[in-house]
């Protein structure tokens, strides 16, 4: 007997307008749908006309665990099952990388129906650079954990994207504004895609001033890069003679430095040799 398929679909941000024709498919046809809601679920397929075959269960974080044997047992049985979350992508901060890692260690077919994410569209309505970025998931709730966090951010050079709970945010920001400098730039993503969604751009001072009294909606938080420091090859030199000491050519030491810092390989080297004979 040929294995089923787990199908990963993305749902809807909360315009049920972005659902995608083979979502409505697959809602249909699944014999098995998982979702964290399934009173959203149902939701989503009255919005949608479709009136789902299968069999529908739970399958939140607190329960994700103990639905894997059933799941896993629907899938070398042959059936499709479909993996719904509230919105956007399962798996991304999201219930369903368990299931993913079960099926692959199994050998067992998965695939994804792509649709609303709300990492790329906070980013892509950022305004900041979307060339490379990261996606930290949920910021910490406890504030020394949240404070380590930040500051690892520090130098991180890439736009990060994170999510945040609305009561949550504006200790986040004003946190944010300590350990990353208020006028770091950011944007506070409300609503994507609803009714009352709201974009509010600006320094991390800004923001965390205009949280202050208060965010309702699903938040999702972008963060500037770390602008590149200012590096000087004399800065540089001691790198590279440690890199030599480790036993690396001194070429290619100074060659693989000037390179990850954009300064001159030829002064950088010179600067190598001067200094040996100072």
């Amino acid at each position: 007997m040929l294995p089923g398929r787990l199908v990963l679909a993305a749902t809807p941000l909360g315009d049920v307008g972005d659902a995608s024709p083979r979502l409505a498919e697959a809602l249909a046809e699944a014999d098995v749908i998982a979702a964290e809601d399934t009173r959203r679920l149902k939701s989503l397929a009255a919005a949608l006309e479709v009136s789902p075959r299968g069999r529908v269960v739970s399958f939140y974080e607190d329960v994700e665990t103990a639905r894997l044997p059933k799941l896993l047992e629907s899938l070398r049985a042959g059936e499709t099952v479909v993996l719904v979350t509230d919105a956007g992508m399962p798996s991304v901060s999201d219930p369903g990388f368990r299931l993913v890692s079960a099926c692959v260690a199994e050998d067992l077919p998965v695939t994804c129906l792509p649709g609303p994410s709300a990492v790329t569209t906070a980013l892509a309505l950022s305004g900041l650079p979307c060339d490379r970025f990261c996606f930290e998931g949920f910021a910490p709730r406890k504030p020394g954990e949240r404070t380590r966090w930040l500051t690892s951010l520090r130098d991180e050079p890439r736009t990060a994207v994170l999510f945040e709970s609305p009561h949550r945010l504006a200790s986040l920001l004003a946190d944010a504004a300590s350990a990353l400098g208020g006028e770091r730039r950011a944007a506070v993503c409300r609503e994507l895609t609803k009714t009352y969604e709201e974009v509010k751009r600006g320094t991390l001072a800004e923001l965390a001033a205009w949280a202050a009294d208060g965010v309702r909606g699903e938040i999702t938080v972008v963060l500037a890069g770390a602008a590149p420091r200012e590096v000087s090859v004399a800065d540089l030199v001691a790198e590279v003679q440690s890199r030599v000491s480790s036993g690396e050519r001194l070429k290619t030491a100074a060659a693989e430095v000037a390179e990850a810092t954009g300064v001159s390989k030829k002064e950088l080297y010179d600067a190598v040799l001067a200094a040996r004979k100072a």
